[in-house]
């Protein structure tokens, strides 16, 4: 029972990357997923999270515009497509489940990470 984050990788500044959460040993259809990250000696930030029982999704203001949360439950997997990236976006990006199917409820499982970096 996991979760698998992948994709992340090192970018020019307005480049674009999608990130990929897939699950194995569950399905993700009942629970609403997110993406955190970590950039080197700053706190955990939320990105964003969508819903698995209505779609709405939530993104944090330093990214709204340029990123876009989506799933895909037949292939159990949730993305994160990035745009217009910046240096400020580098960082460890995590995914990790609610315990429910909204965004609103605390963390349930989180996967591993995977490093964005942005840099020309």
């Amino acid at each position: 029972v996991q979760l698998q984050a992948s994709g992340g990788g090192l970018v020019q500044p307005g480049g674009s990357l999608r990130l990929s959460c897939a699950a194995s040993g569950f399905t993700l259809d009942y629970y609403a997923v997110g993406w955190l990250r970590q950039a080197p000696g700053k706190e955990r930030e939320g990105v964003s999270c969508i819903n698995s029982s209505d779609g709405i999704t939530y993104y944090a203001d330093s990214v709204k515009g340029r990123f876009t949360i989506s799933r895909d439950n037949a292939k159990n997997t949730v993305y994160l497509q990035m745009n217009s990236l910046k240096p400020e976006d580098t960082a460890v990006y995590y995914c990790a489940t609610r315990i429910s199917n909204r965004c609103v409820d605390k963390i349930g499982k989180w996967g591993q990470g995977t490093q964005v970096t942005v840099s020309s």
